[in-house]
């Protein structure tokens, strides 16, 4: 009751005070001010204060809010008194512009919100409506739009004193009470002028801002998003300020919420527009709209909107994308050095190494730039998978290297670790033996260099030191190196268990090398089975079991059908593996052809060649395939065209190479010296091929003054390499 008393006692104070203001401005005379307008110490704040609640302290004085004063005078002009609502409207706004956040809550509280918001509603549809013959709603009775925004920015404060009091799920239903009503009085949303004359539409701008922030406070994330896209869906004629900020709000919380959010709902999209299938597409598409925002000059540049975007592209795997947006600003916005290696990082992940390599090129013969660690780095990686430009990538891991005093460890580990790899690939392709062991050595140094320097925590130096050394056929060494890559990435290393069960079927253990592949295909997701399972059935082609190996081949090409029909994220990540699934598909058909080729079953081999020329008709392995099938029926000279073909392709197929001379020896219609070549251009790219060691070595046998020696230590390394030969090349 005292509560109540104060409130009324202050409702007939304002209503003086309003009416003295409006006698003051009429007549022209001075307002006294301490008469006027209650100061914190006032009979208000004294009143308030003894009924068990407090206002902020440390404030002695109040200026007038010409605001208040003017919107009173015209609610005085329209209707000549002000009814208790919007009294109480007015006193919780003081209260709140004070710092008393509960007395304000408390004077806003007495503002009957069933009553008042039909009264609102009913204004606000017959001040948009074109002027008509009378109606039904006419009526009802209408509040001056004055009114109706000092009562709307009353339920607004209400809102804010909720949240800061904590009482978050109290506050946005507050926030959502207003905007359901603004809604459907509106339902073609708020007329550009509407309300210019008050302070209505800059409450609704603050209310709509609000209201997904309420959400996301109270642990509401399905209700936040529907707050998100009704405030962006809804034509509330928000200024371009409050827009951007609750887009780019929006797409933040997207990307980082870690909420599901379902689409949206078709009836808010036009014809033919795109719909967001989750949250990384809702996301970009509201990050790309705030970039084109900035290119019109709409809004000024905003770094993080960049950062976000290149996030969400590059979750989605659309990095191309990302490369063309950051291509499309204007100068000046980025410096040259990030431009260029943000774009190369784009087109270095959608598999374009030539063209990541050319910008990092125009960078790094900047004199500023020649020192720059990342750029050295991912230019060197570039450069060690791309045999041309093997020794220009070294160049650049030595330059790092020069100049790495007083740089962290882990950094000069990559680096020699890079310098590793990148040796490794140039010792493959070395013209002389001496070369080659001597490039061979270099990489293993540089690798346990960097497995020293970061302390055995990089498990890319662990697998690539396992590669070499089962290259070498150091079998032993290659096991443990691969062990401690699957015990460092506690077995989500695919390709360490790869290795692991070629190095096993190297030492003949394929029981066990199956029983690995076997572990790894529980502990996998069923899309990164594919290369687990064509190494399954190689295995047990190598014991036997070809029955098994067929049907394994068949589960693998299920697998790959169902994964090329999906769609959304999944597809698009498909396409920017650089087709990597195509690949395996096709290589599965070869490898299907080639064991219904060795049972003589034509017509399936046929199939499955014809299944493979569809997905790549010019693949050097189809023709090598094609070349087999030839062969095993007869047709040589057929079987040659097609090891032919398979060259023209790729001139470094090993397996084509060999073919291709054991053909011409049986068609007797070239000189040995040609078939040698060939022999040993094999044997240049795969020292350790023992087929072509076998192959060389008959050719010594029959070579017209040939040597016996030569040719049985040929057949002596064609015996001790097929002893430790993998069911699949280890790199």
């Amino acid at each position: 009751m005292r509560i109540k008393s104060w409130i009324d006692q202050r409702i007939i104070r304002l209503k003086g005070s309003v009416r003295k203001m409006m006698k003051c401005i009429c007549s022209g005379e001075q307002l006294n001010v301490e008469e006027e307008v209650p100061s914190p110490d006032s009979l208000a704040t004294r009143d308030y204060s003894a009924s068990g609640y407090s206002s902020r302290t440390g404030e002695n004085d109040t200026k007038i809010d010409t605001s208040n004063i003017e919107e009173a005078e015209s609610s005085l002009r329209e209707s000549d008194f002000l009814n208790y609502e919007e009294a109480r409207a007015l006193l919780g706004r003081l209260e709140f512009q004070k710092g008393n956040v509960e007395g304000a809550l408390h004077v806003f509280e007495g503002i009957d919100i069933t009553a008042v918001m039909p009264k609102i509603k009913t204004s606000m549809m017959s001040r948009s409506e074109l002027p008509r013959r009378h109606s039904l709603t006419d009526a009802l009775p209408t509040m001056s739009i004055h009114a109706v925004s000092l009562l709307v920015e009353a339920i607004f404060l209400k809102a804010k004193c909720l949240q800061a009091l904590g009482r978050f799920t109290e506050a946005s239903q507050s926030c959502k009470v207003l905007l359901d009503t603004v809604e459907s009085a509106l339902p073609e949303g708020l007329p550009g002028n509407f309300a210019a004359d008050c302070k209505f539409q800059e409450t609704i701008n603050k209310t709509v801002e609000l209201l997904p922030d309420l959400c996301i406070l109270s642990w509401a994330p399905e209700e936040a998003i529907l707050a998100y896209r009704r405030a962006l869906l809804y034509p509330w004629n928000l200024d371009t300020e409050t827009r951007t900020k609750v887009e780019k709000n929006f797409a933040v919380f997207l990307l980082y919420s870690g909420t599901d959010a379902s689409p949206p709902n078709l009836r808010f999209q036009m014809e033919s527009s795109f719909v967001p299938r989750n949250n990384i597409e809702e996301a970009a598409l509201l990050l790309l709209i705030l970039l084109r925002k900035f290119s019109l000059r709409k809004i000024g540049w905003d770094p993080s909107i960049l950062h976000h975007l290149s996030f969400a592209l590059t979750i989605a795997g659309d990095l191309r994308s990302l490369a063309h947006q950051v291509e499309e600003l204007p100068p000046g916005i980025m410096e040259r050095r990030e431009r260029y290696n943000t774009l190369s990082l784009c087109y270095y992940g959608e598999g374009e190494d030539m063209v990541a390599i050319n910008l990092l090129r125009k960078l790094l013969n900047d004199r500023e730039n020649q020192t720059r660690i990342n750029e050295l780095l991912l230019a060197s990686k570039i450069c060690a998978k791309n045999s041309d430009c093997l020794q220009e990538g070294i160049g650049y891991v030595w330059k790092y290297l020069s100049k790495d005093r007083g740089r962290c460890n882990e950094m000069v580990g990559v680096a020699h670790a890079l310098l590793g790899i990148s040796l490794s690939s140039q010792s493959r392709i070395a013209v002389s033996d001496l070369q080659r062991i001597s490039r061979q050595s270099e990489a293993i140094e540089a690798l346990e260099t960097a497995e020293t320097t970061t302390r055995e925590t990089d498990p890319n130096v662990f697998f690539h030191l396992s590669l070499i050394n089962a290259e070498q056929r150091k079998l032993d060494v290659a096991l443990y190196h691969v062990k401690q890559l699957l015990n460092y990435e506690a077995g989500s290393s695919v390709k360490g268990w790869i290795l692991l069960a070629r190095i096993l079927s190297a030492q003949r253990r394929y029981v066990d090398a199956e029983n690995i592949i076997n572990a790894a295909l529980d502990e996998t997701g069923k899309w990164d089975q594919g290369e687990l399972m064509r190494t399954k059935a190689k295995l047990q082609i190598a014991q036997g079991h070809i029955g098994n190996a067929v049907e394994t081949y068949t589960h693998l090409l299920a697998v790959l059908q169902v994964l090329s029909k999906s769609f959304g994220i999944q597809k698009k990540l498909l396409n920017n593996r650089g087709n990597r699934d195509k690949n395996l598909e096709m290589e599965t058909w070869n490898d299907l052809a080639n064991i219904y080729t060795s049972l003589s079953q034509w017509r399936d081999a046929e199939v499955c060649l014809s299944k493979s020329s569809s997905i790549n008709p010019h693949s050097a392995s189809r023709w090598y395939s094609l070349g087999l099938f030839y062969k095993e029926r007869g047709l040589h000279a057929e079987a040659l065209k097609s090891f032919e073909n398979a060259l023209d392709v790729d001139s470094s197929h090993v397996p084509s190479l060999i073919a291709t001379g054991i053909t011409l020896m049986k068609l007797n219609d070239q000189s040995l010296a040609v078939v040698k070549s060939f022999l040993t251009d094999a044997l240049r790219l795969d020292r350790m091929n023992p087929s072509a060691w076998y192959n060389l070595g008959l050719l010594y046998k029959v070579e017209n003054g040939g040597s016996a020696v030569e040719a049985a230590e040929c057949f002596e390394a064609a015996a001790i390499l097929e002893e430790s030969e993998p069911v699949e090349p280890f790199r």
